[in-house]
């Protein structure tokens, strides 16, 4: 659901407030759209002669809450919209729904949509109907769809054609990207799919692995690990998958990165966890500069492994949840978000596609000055076993306590040393 907002209500019951759940519905929201209008709920539940004053005070706090997202100065209105509550006459007439229908209509745009590219939409609904067919419901996420065209159901690997189509029960020949729509096929059984996509023949991909760029979600407590597994959500699917993080070279922590591309060729840092400001892991700080400060680079990435395959587009939004947090702890479960770069498609991608993926990890080993030898060269030891091939360490930099750069020339004996010249 979270691809398909254009303007989102938030509702909160005047009388708690922001709840937990309220609060990771404002995360989705930051996530996945533009504009949010906040309802304060039940408050015919205030007493009247305090009721002006109570709304005041909630409005205010919910501005202050607000003030730091993107949602800043967004409209609040004060409605009951069942007063008495559900076992309340029907005579009873809700109190602000006429002024928050009026700041619907204002707050409503018409989004830019584009009808060009591959069909793709998200069903949420399907049923039969006798003597018609089977009826998908949903929204277009993408491209259009005529009377006539072949979609194909991708999870189940079958392609139909589209028999009659629907827009708020008048029959329509074609649909466009931002339409709901219900699309007809024939001889097709509604139990296969509940909910799910469907799209032009052959568009879309089913994955086991992804590259995705991603960024932490602030109200997340706690950090994020290599190797932890989440909840991730793509489309209408949610399955546990495994992450492990990476960023650029640190020479490149500050480069602009190009938006929603993933390149190939560049070298990559393994990280034992996504580097943010809050980040104080016992590795960085034996790493970092002095002022002690985290060096964050501005993009970082993940490799996700799903325990199962997903079917998804390119580019979809990928959410990274903990939903087995305890639903009563006052604690955010959503922990990242993020777009998807590159879907592995083949079962074997570790043997075939990760190679491709230049990721390295910084390592250091310390070995001490035997002697020296003259004034350009010294031998050291305790570096390698004395089974090593120092061949393979030829040419690589030595940093020595005093202060000078060696280079590595060679072994010294049968033991394990080495020869170090120092330039």
């Amino acid at each position: 659901g979270a691809q398909i907002i254009d303007l989102m209500m938030l509702v909160i019951d005047v009388t708690k407030g922001m709840q937990t759940q309220s609060a990771e519905c404002l995360v989705i929201g930051q996530i996945a759209c533009q504009k949010m209008v906040v309802v304060l709920n039940k408050i015919d539940l205030l007493p009247e002669g305090k009721r002006q004053s109570a709304i005041e005070k909630m409005t205010k706090k919910m501005q202050k809450t607000l003030e730091n997202t993107k949602f800043c100065g967004c409209p609040i209105v004060a409605v009951a919209a069942k007063p008495g509550g559900p076992e309340a006459p029907e005579s009873e007439n809700p109190l602000g729904v006429s002024e928050l229908i009026e700041v619907l209509k204002s707050q409503a745009y018409l989004p830019s949509r584009d009808p060009s590219g591959p069909f793709l939409m998200a069903v949420d609904h399907c049923f039969s109907i006798k003597g018609q067919g089977t009826v998908m419901t949903g929204t277009i996420l993408s491209g259009s769809v005529s009377l006539g065209d072949n979609v194909e159901i991708p999870a189940l690997k079958v392609t139909k054609k589209v028999k009659s189509m629907q827009m708020f029960h008048t029959p329509v020949t074609y649909a466009m990207q931002g339409d709901r729509v219900g699309i007809c096929v024939t001889q097709f059984d509604p139990k296969l799919l509940e909910r799910g996509l469907i799209c032009t023949p052959e568009s879309l991909h089913t994955i086991h692995a992804a590259i995705i760029s991603l960024k932490k979600i602030q109200y997340f407590r706690g950090a994020l690990h290599t190797k932890a597994k989440f909840h991730i959500t793509v489309g209408h699917e949610t399955v546990m998958g495994r992450v492990m993080f990476f960023s650029p070279a640190p020479a490149d922590f500050n480069e602009e990165i190009p938006e929603n591309v993933f390149d190939f060729e560049k070298d990559y840092l393994y990280q034992e966890e996504y580097l943010s400001k809050d980040s104080n892991s016992s590795e960085e700080k034996k790493g970092n500069d002095q002022a002690g400060e985290v060096q964050v680079p501005r993009q970082q990435w993940a490799l996700l492994e799903f325990e199962k395959p997903v079917t998804c587009p390119k580019l979809c939004l990928v959410i990274g949840s903990k939903l087995d947090t305890d639903i009563h702890a006052n604690t955010c479960r959503l922990a990242f978000h993020g777009v998807l770069l590159q879907g592995m498609e083949d079962k074997n991608y570790t043997e075939t596609f990760l190679p491709k993926l230049k990721v390295y990890k910084l390592k250091h080993k310390e070995g001490q000055v035997e002697r020296v030898m003259d004034d350009y060269s010294v031998i050291g030891r305790s570096l390698f076993k004395k089974e090593t091939n120092i061949q393979i360490f030829v040419g690589l930099k030595v940093k020595l306590s005093t202060g000078e750069d060696g280079i590595i020339d060679g072994g010294f004996g049968q033991s394990g040393k080495f020869k170090i010249r120092i330039p």
